[in-house]
């Protein structure tokens, strides 16, 4: 038995209250999905989880990497949420409707050049793993941290496989929840952010639904990701996985 190794978080400030520990099932889940990134080699990899908001995408995130440490991989974590233009320039676009949020909220370039291509097997492994911190607006892009040429490394993020970041991915994971589902989770997630439930609602339909459905319709991610995590009854996770680089073309698990 290997002794747990580290996980190294991102420093942004949105984080998610611990969860409890997952169902039998759940684990299950959680080290299936380990064995294919173990089959993947013991080099760098770069783990992508997408998905609608609030379908667990994070959560799912923070407990594969707590199975990837207990066996003795060194982890790194981080959220596309902590690669948004900074609120200050908001006023040079839009950002606020489902297609400005899609083209313009998240900032592409700085999530490739700090984190996503210093990650390769190959390169430095000198990693930003927050740019601007969603809550704070703090720029924490001088802020590295040295990947060890073993480590995985575990994104979670809408939006994670279009094609301007798809590229990046060694093994790409979708958390599926139905569209409703997702503005029910979100709404009650968020709505001490807003002026109550109603305008969360407002802005969860309008922005991010609108947003997803857009990127499902341009990109179609389901149709050729890895892994997906059937998540529409919370800790109840079901699996299935397709076509995966460390399996056989047409294997899969329910």
């Amino acid at each position: 038995m290997t002794d747990d190794a580290a996980i190294e978080s991102s420093v942004s400030t949105w984080k998610q209250a611990p969860l409890p520990p997952p169902s039998a099932e759940g684990i299950r889940l959680l080290e299936r999905i380990a064995d294919i990134i173990g089959a993947l080699g013991d080099h760098r990899l770069r783990i992508g989880i997408d998905g609608y908001t609030a379908s667990g995408k994070t959560s799912l995130g923070d407990a594969l990497a707590n199975v990837l440490a207990g066996r003795g991989r060194p982890v790194l974590r981080a959220s596309l949420d902590d690669f948004k233009r900074p609120w200050s320039e908001r006023h040079l676009y839009d950002r606020q409707s489902g297609d400005g949020y899609y083209r313009n909220a998240f900032d592409l370039d700085s999530a490739r050049r700090l984190l996503l291509e210093p990650s390769a097997p190959h390169a430095d492994g000198v990693v930003v793993l927050c740019s601007i911190d969603p809550l704070t607006q703090i720029d924490h892009s001088e802020m590295t941290t040295s990947m060890p040429a073993n480590a995985v490394l575990v994104v979670d993020g809408v939006f994670a496989f279009r094609p301007e970041l798809d590229t990046y991915w060694d093994l790409r994971i979708w958390v599926e929840i139905d569209t409703e589902l997702s503005v029910r989770r979100g709404v009650a997630r968020d709505a001490g952010m807003y002026a109550g439930a109603a305008e969360a609602e407002a802005v969860h339909r309008t922005r991010y639904l609108a947003s997803e459905l857009l990127y499902i319709e341009e990109v179609d991610p389901t149709s050729f990701v890895d892994v997906i995590v059937d998540n529409i009854v919370p800790r109840g996770m079901r699996f299935e996985a397709r076509t995966s680089p460390a399996q056989p073309a047409g294997w899969n698990w329910r």
